[in-house]
């Protein structure tokens, strides 16, 4: 396993005082990256990206210095004795876009007018449950990209990325017996155990023209959104507020997690996605069944019943990277409206995360947190 490490990129040797003192500058640079202005792996000045930059600005106003200090935190934690560990952490991290489930944590916590120090640990311990499920997934998948960057896998391999996962695991629990809530505890050991539940949920739907969109939901709600509201509700659990309070953001994360996947779904059978770093119709190659594809599939006469069978569940492709078949998919989807479909779904879900915040007080960060939902939204225009 060594011999294939040092084929795929060399680590920071520990033994080296002036190779660990780089390594950890090039950790400060990676995570204190998500507090600069954004911009696209295309370099494309989309709509989505402005829009994009337009929240997070707005949010990074209100939060930027709190963010800063959870990155400092996220740097602390990922120091190791075992260089890969910083690393290989590292990289996955700084792949990770801009931090919005710890912003939703410190959003949440500012909305309820939160004034202690506990949120800034609480929203690092989240940043790294969904980094150690990140690194998991890409395994899992046998992806090779994430937002343009080679994954952790394809650099390292599979086996260094799901122990590094694991260890990122275990450094968000450390930071949950420190905070030494057993309510927080509660909460986000249960969203790790509903999160796998997802992603094994996700495993039995694929592959499975059968899959509905109640079935769809269900792996969101579990595999996404499940994080989004503890990330939200232990904002306000910080704050000690009324079970009424965490209720409200604990939905509001909910429905935010679920509009912002199912927009991220559409975006793989969107033309413009080669504008955001990422490629299309992965997922249908893959064979996940998507609300878009689950749409048309229930809409479907018997040839394209039997088109989605071949492709989906045979993986039977016509020529050898599925590209005709991915069209034929494209055209099928707009003759039933199903990406159109979608996005009222997700629209959907957004009204429901905005009507979440009806019982707060109007603020500034009431607006902001508004915003993030229109964008989760938006980005499939």
């Amino acid at each position: 396993m060594l011999r294939a490490l040092g084929r795929r990129r060399q680590p920071c040797r520990a033994g080296s005082a002036v190779r660990r003192l780089v390594c950890s500058l090039i950790l400060v640079a990676i995570v204190n990256a998500s507090t600069q202005p954004n911009s696209s792996s295309s370099g494309a000045d989309s709509n989505a990206g402005a829009d994009q930059k337009v929240a997070f600005d707005a949010l990074m106003d209100l939060v930027g210095e709190d963010l800063k200090r959870v990155n400092q935190a996220i740097l602390d934690r990922m120091h190791s004795p075992i260089a890969l560990i910083p690393q290989l952490a590292g990289h996955i991290i700084a792949a990770g876009g801009k931090r919005l489930r710890p912003l939703l944590t410190l959003g949440a916590a500012k909305l309820v007018g939160y004034e202690g120090e506990r949120h800034i640990q609480l929203a690092a311990c989240i940043e790294f449950l969904h980094t150690a499920t990140l690194l998991h997934d890409d395994v899992v998948d046998e992806s090779d990209k994430r937002r343009g960057r080679d994954t952790a896998n394809a650099v390292w391999g599979n086996k260094p990325s799901v122990l590094v996962g694991d260890f990122l695991f275990a450094r968000a629990f450390e930071l949950m017996v420190e905070d030494g809530s057993l309510e927080v505890m509660g909460i986000l050991a249960r969203a790790s155990a509903v999160i796998s539940e997802g992603e094994i949920h996700q495993l039995l739907t694929a592959n499975n023209i059968e899959t509905t969109e109640a079935d769809y939901l269900e792996v969101v709600g579990a595999k996404t959104a499940a994080l989004f509201a503890a990330a939200t509700r232990i904002g306000g659990v910080a704050a000690d507020r009324p079970r009424e309070e965490l209720d409200a953001l604990d939905a509001y994360g909910r429905n935010l997690g679920i509009a912002f996947q199912i927009a991220d779904d559409f975006l793989d059978y969107s033309a413009r996605e080669a504008d955001l770093g990422k490629s299309i119709g992965d997922d249908f190659r893959d064979g996940k069944l998507t609300l878009p594809v689950i749409h048309a599939i229930a809409a479907a006469n018997d040839e394209e019943r039997a088109f989605w069978t071949r492709v989906l569940e045979e993986q039977a492709f016509s020529d050898p990277h599925g590209d005709a078949d991915f069209t034929h998919a494209m055209t099928l989807l707009s003759k039933h409206g199903s990406l159109e479909a979608t996005v009222r779904r997700a629209h959907d879900f957004a009204e429901a995360a905005r009507r979440s915040l009806d019982m707060f007080p109007d603020s500034p960060v009431k607006t902001v947190l508004t915003e993030v939902v229109d964008f989760s939204v938006a980005r499939a225009y």
